[in-house]
């Protein structure tokens, strides 16, 4: 089983994979929080743009932690049936989820981007990364949601997956993991130090590679 030493750790692993693809004009996107660490070492080793694309987890009602979907930017959402039945959660239920959710969607929006617009995704490839992949219910409507913003190609990219979870995700056209497991029990196994990443350090990540890109923008050509 691998094990990475932490996100940056699993971010430079899963950049050597990332590289060897021919991606055109990439834009990478974190999936916050936990994906954003990852995301910033692909993005610096394809030299790409960075962004961050918000999305939520739907837990159950009576166990927050299973996800009975997920929603996005673009009013994007997918709802795993089979969870909302075994769970029977009833239609008020599910929609106060969801308007809870949506809430903190908008208010994390504008907590981690500020006064930021989204890094143009139309005719560009969509790099969606995340610190792993559980159930797949964030990473499809991630990917959804870069496929409505125009991304002519997704690719999802993940250090550890569940291999069911990693199947069930139409909206991408292609995938790279380093781990998928057929025993996988969580993401958090596959790493040595898997603390929680704050709402700080995604802002300043996402404010450093802006500044980058920026200077990078601004130098005088050769």
């Amino acid at each position: 089983m691998i094990r990475f030493a932490d996100r940056r750790d699993a971010g430079r692993r899963l950049a050597e994979s990332v590289a060897r693809l021919d991606l055109g004009d990439a834009v990478v996107l974190g999936l916050p929080r936990g994906g954003v660490p990852v995301a910033d070492e692909v993005a610096r080793v394809l030299g790409a743009p960075l962004d961050v694309l918000v999305v939520r987890k739907l837990g159950l009602p009576s166990r927050p932690e299973v996800a009975m979907g997920a929603v996005g930017e673009e009013d994007a959402e997918i709802v795993n049936e089979d969870v909302v039945g075994l769970g029977r959660v009833t239609p008020e239920e599910f929609a106060g989820v969801e308007r809870r959710e949506r809430a903190e969607l908008a208010a994390r929006v504008r907590r981690f981007r500020g006064d930021r617009p989204p890094v143009p995704l139309a005719g560009r490839t969509a790099v969606v990364v995340d610190d792993g992949v559980a159930t797949g219910a964030t990473a499809r409507v991630a990917c959804r949601v870069a496929r409505e913003r125009g991304a002519v190609r997704v690719v999802l990219a993940v250090p550890v997956a569940s291999p069911r979870a990693l199947e069930g995700i139409p909206e991408v056209d292609e995938a790279v993991c380093l781990e998928a497991p057929p025993g996988f029990m969580s993401v958090g196994m596959h790493y040595l130090d898997f603390r929680q990443t704050e709402d700080r350090e995604v802002s300043d990540i996402l404010a450093r590679a802006h500044a980058r890109r920026r200077g990078r923008d601004d130098s005088p050509t050769p």
